[in-house]
């Protein structure tokens, strides 16, 4: 028998032994509550997100040193942040909410996962005929975990003999002849619906699209038609259809039955009702971010919004709605906290969210906004580039070369929102402020004094020139004129003493959604640049389905930073009046400007880092294409290389990920220079047609 003092030593042993991790669910909710990304995580360990993520799947553990230093931070956040019952039910309050912020209610409740699928009753109109009938998309959205709660995924593709395509190729069978039945039916009957993406979030509401023979089934006109934008039209309120909604007790939100309308009713003992509609016919989804997606046959169309819904999230309405909603949904302005007086759980702000509505400074607003009327000191001008070379500056020797290339940078916005810090709260203004790159804000200093090289736009204004006095400029760019070794010495400031990465979980999402998607048609990170180029030229025609979902992810994330200082809008709006979108937490130009100033920094160091290693200098610039002369119809017969054959450090590299360049289109040299001569940018047009600025706006 052992000993008493033998079993004690096993004991200790044992206690002293390797430090155990909590499961890896709990990891993953730890570093969320904490608003750290999986990116971050890494950065802090040494490490990849990859690995991360692996640990937070119970894939893989981590290994000393990195295990006790994981769990070090695990066990501070586990107590910081213990866990929390389900956030309180709110309730389907203000209709008069505007777009794109939903009525505000709770995530939709439901039983526990095994009763749920036990409750629902398996509806007689649900088959599992083959989609391959009507028309089979080309294979089926990308594979994910399902929630017992949405077992047919987040949407459906309603066309007008009552069959519901689904995004992994499953086909239901609505028998709904009224828009009142379609909503009952999906809420009752369709299973369909998404999980929320951060704990403290809710839940997708269902996405029907209706075709136009759907449309015309349930009683709505073919077209949407008036004197205004097609977008911001909707049904009069006479119509049979609203009535009919009316009727059956249901809402609609104050944008009223248009192309995206969201039928709702007020939420009743924590559940909540809402159905988002898209109707092809009106224009719901817009060729330019969409690429023609519209008219594929409905089982692909399904294939497509079900990949972009598995990847960013289920459409709310116009890209750059999806884009702004994509922010509220992985950065809730609330959270559950426990009320220390009463002991119940009641409704907090989350940390490192947008939680209330503030104005901004005077320069950083609109000129029609209510804080801007007799304001005359200015406006912040954080534009994307454009600009054109001075056709007198062109050396003989690049007037010889052969070709004008356009070099375009992937999700240039993306690139630039990644670890960049925001002000969270309201502006404060300081008077001879001292500058520092870590405060967010809004700084008068005057930077005309700074000379560089005329053959390069000049870094501090939109259209290169050279700035002729004081001016308000976002912290990158001051930053930046500090970083080429030049004082500035602000007047005054507007600064954010509440900071924080805000866009941190956005750009990861949508750089996962562009990365995956890209490589989905071919394109992948391990590619040389010569195989990269030539899987670009071959991307489109592989799967003309996932390229418009690539497109579209582009498009949420121009149209999301662009949403950030949306305009009013409507004939009858008189300056110094509020409009609805000043009324969420999401209205805040100044993060725009910070995004924008931040990219068009990025593209003028690696055009001096490009002019320092070749000597090469651009003709034009475009938000985030470039064109350069060029010895050879390629990127790669002008781009600097070090000696060893790597791209030069700090200069354009050719890549799939976000920051990294692609072609955007090849032209002759003789035509740029004939386009310059009349006063044309030459990256609009170097695809081979118009191509216009886009700023999500």
């Amino acid at each position: 028998m052992p000993t008493e003092e033998e079993l004690f030593e096993a004991v200790d042993a044992l206690l002293e032994g390797e430090p155990s991790l909590p499961p890896p669910a709990e990891r993953a909710r730890l570093r969320e509550a904490a608003g750290v990304t999986q990116a971050r995580l890494a950065q802090v360990l040494k490490s990849t997100a990859q690995t991360v993520r692996n640990w937070e799947a119970g894939r893989s553990e981590p290994r000393p040193p990195r295990l006790q230093a994981y769990r070090r931070l695990l066990e501070g956040w586990a107590a910081q942040y213990p866990p929390e019952p389900e956030p309180v039910p709110e309730t389907f309050a203000a209709e008069a909410l505007p777009e794109p912020t939903p009525p505000p209610g709770p995530a939709r409740t439901a039983p526990a996962p095994e009763a749920a699928v036990a409750e629902r009753p398996k509806p007689a109109s649900t088959s599992r005929r083959p989609a391959a009938k009507k028309a089979t998309p080309k294979k089926p959205a990308p594979a994910v975990a399902t929630d017992p709660r949405f077992p047919h995924g987040p949407l459906a593709v309603l066309d007008g003999d009552g069959t519901a395509y689904c995004a992994d190729g499953l086909v239901l069978e609505c028998p709904a002849k009224t828009v009142p039945a379609l909503v009952d039916w999906t809420l009752q009957e369709s299973g369909l619906g998404a999980a929320r993406l951060h704990r403290h979030g809710k839940d997708a509401d269902p996405l029907i699209v209706l075709t136009v023979s759907a449309a015309v089934r349930l009683g709505l006109p073919e077209r949407l038609e008036g004197p205004e934008a097609r977008r911001s039209l909707r049904l009069p309120e006479d119509h049979p259809v609203v009535k009919q909604l009316g009727k059956a007790k249901w809402k609609l939100t104050q944008r009223g039955f248009g192309p995206w309308p969201r039928i709702y009713r007020p939420a009743t003992a924590g559940q909540r009702q809402c159905v988002q509609l898209a109707i092809l016919p009106w224009d719901a989804l817009d060729d330019r971010a969409w690429l023609g997606a519209a008219d594929l046959p409905p089982a692909e169309l399904a294939r497509v919004l079900g990949t972009y819904a598995q990847r960013v999230l289920t459409p709310r309405g116009s890209t750059a709605v999806s884009g702004l909603e994509l922010m509220t949904a992985l950065r809730p302005p609330t959270r559950p906290v426990k009320d220390d007086a009463t002991g119940s759980w009641v409704s907090g702000t989350n940390p490192g969210a947008l939680t209330a509505p503030v104005d901004p400074a005077p320069p950083e607003a609109t000129a029609e906004h209510p804080v801007a009327q007799g304001w005359d000191g200015g406006f912040l001008d954080e534009e994307a580039y454009q600009w054109v070379r001075e056709v007198q500056l062109l050396s003989d020797e690049e007037c010889l070369l052969p070709h004008a290339i356009g070099l375009d940078i992937n999700t240039a916005f993306l690139a630039a929102a990644a670890r960049l810090s925001v002000g969270l709260g309201e502006p404060v203004h300081v008077d001879r402020p001292v500058f520092d790159k870590k405060i967010p804000g809004s700084w008068l200093v005057d930077l005309s004094h700074i000379e560089l090289d005329p053959r390069l736009p000049s870094p501090f204004t939109p259209s290169g020139r050279r700035p002729d006095g004081p001016a308000w400029y976002a912290t990158p760019t001051v930053a930046y004129a500090a970083e080429l070794g030049y004082d500035v010495a602000p007047i005054e400031a507007y600064i954010r003493t509440e900071t924080g990465p805000y866009l941190d979980p956005w750009h990861d999402r949508l750089k996962t959604a562009y990365v995956d998607t890209l490589a989905d048609l071919g394109v992948t990170k391990d590619l040389d640049d010569e195989a990269f180029l030539a899987a670009m030229e071959q991307r489109k025609s592989l799967d003309p389905g996932l390229a418009a979902v690539l497109s579209a992810i582009k498009s949420t994330v121009k149209g999301g930073i662009g949403k950030l200082r949306e305009r009013p809008q409507g004939r009858h709006y008189r300056d110094g009046e509020r409009w609805p979108a000043l009324e969420r937490p999401t209205w805040r130009p100044d993060i725009r400007a910070a995004v924008i100033s931040k990219a068009r920094v990025n593209m003028h160091r690696k055009m001096r880092k490009t002019a320092q290693a070749a000597g090469l200098y651009p003709l034009a610039v475009l938000s985030d294409c470039v064109v350069y002369p060029s010895p050879g119809p390629s990127p790669l017969d002008f781009l600097p290389r070090t000696p060893d054959g790597k791209p030069y450090p700090g200069s354009f590299r050719l890549g799939p990920t976000p920051g990294l360049a692609k072609v955007e289109g090849v032209q002759t040299m003789a035509w740029a220079v004939d386009l310059m001569e009349q006063q044309y940018n030459p990256a609009r047009h170097i695809k081979g047609g118009d191509a216009v600025l886009d700023e999500g706006e």
